[in-house]
């Protein structure tokens, strides 16, 4: 069958896209593209889904610059941030409406990755590799592959149980699965193992996006916004679900708000790094008071820290 109209040749494009993994997929999405372009040289999807078949056809040439599956693999990862940089410049900062030439893309660039990952995973000792299983788990749900993600990413946890790139992941398929519970529990854990690790752009729930978003209409963005995530997690409402430290923790808690506080005032030029990161531990301490019944005492002295450092924190805190 010769399609004939734009409509047609833009769902043979995206059908490629979701059903391939390399460059003959993009050549023949491609194609279509081109003809449908030849139809209607004003069809904006058409024009902005070629710009993004060009743009990953230009990345994907460099593959054979890496040897190993696994580097291929991480290559093809790596150059989603890129894409999306790529089109925040082509739509001036906003956010594109085509929705399903996107979804297109993303099954694309997932499916290409997960090839290469699991030809490393194999059925050997790979097999217990946190690093690969986690590339699975996040390819997986990528494609939308949602349970297939979860037991990847939770075997991943299970050989790296504190990685906050491994519980940032799990609690976005937990979420996609309405989860939301668990996700609320891992999404925080994650944020306080280590904010800096969690890639914003590859979070799809609606749970972490909305709360990037408020958190950024607040004029954070780029590393600030990461540490100030969970802070606002809290006040919002969204990281709720608060639990009791066991004893090695609350020592190790202890042990790291003492070594913040000792960085906060020996490095002013760290401050807007150091501040959220801080308060974060002053709020899962105050949480562990409270689950805990200890001394009230403990809980007004915790909070007095926070009022110093940042009374708008502590004014909205104490609502």
């Amino acid at each position: 069958m010769v399609e004939t109209t734009v409509e047609a040749l833009l769902e043979k494009a995206y059908d490629s896209l979701k059903t391939g993994a390399g460059q003959t997929a993009l050549d023949e999405a491609r194609a279509a593209l081109e003809t449908a372009l030849g139809l209607d040289p004003q069809c904006a999807e058409v024009v902005f889904a070629l710009k993004c078949v060009q743009w990953w056809q230009d990345r994907l040439q460099k593959l054979e610059d890496f040897q190993e599956s696994f580097d291929q693999g991480g290559y093809v990862l790596s150059q989603w941030k890129g894409f999306y940089s790529f089109l925040d410049r082509i739509n001036g900062g906003g956010t594109p409406d085509f929705d399903t030439c996107l979804y297109a893309v993303r099954r694309f660039v997932f499916s290409a990755a997960l090839g290469f990952f699991k030809n490393v995973l194999g059925d050997g000792e790979n097999q217990h590799d946190p690093g690969i299983l986690l590339q699975v788990g996040r390819c997986y749900k990528g494609i939308g592959s949602y349970d297939l993600a979860l037991k990847y990413l939770e075997q991943a946890r299970r050989f790296k149980r504190e990685d906050g790139e491994t519980l940032s992941e799990l609690a976005d398929v937990n979420a996609l699965l309405e989860e939301t519970k668990m996700a609320k529990v891992l999404f925080r854990e994650a944020f306080f193992v280590n904010p800096q690790s969690a890639n914003l752009r590859s979070m799809e729930s609606e749970m972490i996006v909305r709360l990037r978003d408020r958190v950024a209409e607040l004029g954070f963005s780029g590393p600030e916004l990461l540490e100030w995530m969970p802070i606002y997690g809290c006040l919002f409402g969204v990281f709720s679900i608060k639990r009791e430290l066991k004893p090695v923790e609350l020592g190790r808690l202890k042990q790291s708000i003492f070594t913040l506080e000792n960085e906060l005032r020996s490095c002013p030029d760290m401050v807007a790094i150091l501040k959220p990161r801080l308060i974060n531990r002053y709020f899962w301490l105050i949480d562990h008071y409270e689950n805990t019944l200890a001394d009230p005492g403990l809980i007004e002295e915790t909070m007095l820290k926070i009022k110093i450092i940042d009374p708008v924190i502590y004014e909205r805190y104490i609502r």
